[in-house]
């Protein structure tokens, strides 16, 4: 997203509490709320698996109520896992230095495994210690980390887990996408500390550690490898991957841990939106069994009936038509308030009649991809960028940037929904932009790469992306590339008694909902015109909701207020008009 030219916006302040704390827990007065907010409690913070593409049946959740002292000294208690500068954390203050503590007990019925210990992303950095002996440290906000924590823990009783946290925000060179100290216009209240899912997994000795599925449409096959740990079975242990479709075995695979399986899928039923098919899969190694699922799906470029450069979904070229989606709560910040409010933005984008989700500059939880992958949208991911519109620019961290984007891709590279791997937001904090495409290439073949959204284009990658406010335009396509509309539109509407602070802003004001429909009819209608025409195979509206102080979404923030006419614009979405539009 680029800066807006003209701007009217009042900073929000996040409110300073007393220091002196409750020890019960209870949430922030904060500007703005979801209807989920009343599901939140310590003993209902996201209660759900974390892991949906490698589960096993048992574990233990550690959300809930930790101990937490800032770096002023103020000590109080938090909701884990919503930031600390959250309202639903309790605390809604933002300090740069975090030190988490909380005890917990092992269940009996652990005794005799190997005791993991899950992070679901921390922002930015954290050191782990386990009753006074450290795990580890971890940088990086947006992926999942584990450690063994066998060997630290006690043989009975309490075991006591502390987690230290720094996090620069705009003052370091990591990714941090559209996070900043001092927030307002396009950049939003940054994420500090603990944001995910923590929780702990028994596992045996000889366990799977990851997997790696990729579906082959042209040969009715799906790849799967199985990356393990074995310990000293080395020798002993084999693998079975077991495929199903609605709980019927279709195929069924033997084979060595580390090495490539091949599963064949006769007749497969493909993945798509409007058919968001997954099979079951089931893992066997040793004593430890995990279950997983798949989408037979391929994306690729190709030419349609004209010899257009085509982003082709299972051989068809389909136009692929998405709102900008950032991701962020009024009340949870990054944090959904519950895994119902995460599938309720999906199911929402559904309704309106979206194929297609761009991811802005974020990466989510497992769980709302999963929720893609089950209801059948299709997902551009955005790699979160460094020094985007901040007061110090930093230099880039490049090497930590290189190991974040692989991380991203590794860690998700399973889901069916995700397309394809934005590397860059226009130029915002863009560097080896060639070398990293072909990295990311090398890495993941199965999806496309966009190597810059909009305008700075470095001539690689699958696609050429332009950005045009409110547009819509078209860069050309070429013969080795497909051309997309990466952001556009931007129409601002405020709700009264839906915003974050009284004074918002749009890029293009309307009046009201019918007045915002009508503007978005005539923006799609142009854009599906530039498909035949301009050879345009995708465009991204902004956005889906909105953000802080920022109206331009089809959405209040609080999601409370629909504010385009839905059957209409599920209409403009699909290209079929409920009523001539005029096009000026």
């Amino acid at each position: 997203m680029k800066l807006p030219n003209l701007i009217v916006v009042t900073l929000f302040s996040v409110q300073l509490l007393p220091s002196v704390w409750s020890a019960e827990w209870r949430p922030a007065e904060g500007p703005l709320k979801t209807r989920w907010a009343k599901d939140v409690s310590p003993q209902n913070a996201l209660p759900e698996y974390p892991r949906p593409q490698m589960v096993r049946k048992d574990w233990e959740n550690l959300n809930g109520l930790w101990d937490i002292k800032l770096g002023d000294g103020t000590e109080t208690r938090i909701l884990v896992p919503f930031p600390v500068e959250s309202a639903l954390s309790g605390v809604m203050k933002h300090s740069d230095r975090l030190t988490y503590r909380r005890s917990f007990e092992i269940p009996k019925g652990w005794s005799g495994q190997q005791v993991l210990l899950h992070f679901g992303a921390v922002d930015w950095e954290a050191k782990v210690t386990l009753n006074g002996k450290e795990l580890g440290v971890h940088r990086g906000g947006y992926d999942a980390f584990s450690f063994d924590i066998t060997a630290a823990l006690k043989k009975e009783g309490a075991q006591e887990i502390t987690v230290e946290v720094f996090d620069p925000t705009d003052l370091g060179g990591q990714a941090r996408g559209k996070q900043k100290l001092k927030p307002g216009s396009i950049m939003y209240t940054p994420t500090t500390g603990i944001w995910q899912t923590v929780w702990l997994e028994p596992v045996p000795e000889a366990r799977i550690e990851s997997l790696k599925i990729t579906p082959d449409v042209d040969a009715g096959k799906v790849r799967v490898r199985i990356n393990a740990r074995l310990g000293l079975q080395r020798e002993a242990v084999r693998v079975v991957a077991v495929a199903l479709e609605a709980g019927k075995e279709v195929a069924r695979v033997r084979g060595e841990p580390g090495e490539e399986l091949t599963l064949p899928i006769p007749n497969p039923h493909l993945w798509s939106p409007d058919d968001p098919f997954l099979y079951d899969l089931r893992i066997e190694m040793g004593l430890d069994s995990v279950t997983s699922y798949f989408g037979m799906r391929k994306i690729a470029l190709g030419k349609d009936e004209k010899g257009v450069t085509r982003m082709m979904l299972n051989g068809k070229s389909v136009f692929q038509v998405g709102p900008l989606d950032q991701g962020f709560w009024p009340d949870g910040i990054y944090t959904a308030p519950t895994d119902e409010a995460l599938r309720w933005d999906v199911a929402e984008a559904k309704r309106l009649g979206f194929n297609t989700t761009r991811k802005h500059v974020k990466v989510e939880p497992d769980r709302w991809y999963y929720w893609c992958d089950k209801l059948g949208l299709l997902v551009w991911q955005d790699m979160p960028c460094g020094n985007s519109y901040t007061d110090k620019p930093q230099p880039i961290d490049k090497p930590q940037f290189r190991t974040e984007l692989v991380s991203m891709v590794t860690n998700h590279w399973n889901h069916p929904s995700i397309i394809m791997w934005v590397l860059f937001n226009e130029s915002q904090g863009q560097h080896d932009t060639e070398a990293l495409v072909t990295e990311v290439k090398a890495l993941d073949p199965s999806r496309l790469i966009n190597n810059a959204s909009g305008n700075d284009d470095k001539d690689c990658g699958d696609v050429i992306d332009k950005h045009s406010y409110p547009g819509p335009d078209s860069p050309k396509p070429e013969e080795k590339r497909a051309a997309v509309l990466g952001e556009f539109g931007g129409l601002g509407l405020p709700v009264d008694g839906h915003t974050w602070s009284k004074k918002t802003w749009g890029y293009e004001g309307t009046k009201n909902i019918e007045d915002l429909t009508l503007g978005y009819e005539k923006l799609l209608a142009k854009a599906w015109a530039m498909k035949d025409k301009a050879g345009l195979s995708a465009v991204i509206y902004t956005q889906l909701t909105d953000v802080e102080t920022e109206c331009n979404g089809l959405l209040t923030y609080d999601r409370e207020v629909n504010k385009v006419i839905a059957e209409r614009a599920a209409a403009a979405n699909s290209g079929k008009q409920t009523k001539s539009v005029p096009s000026n």
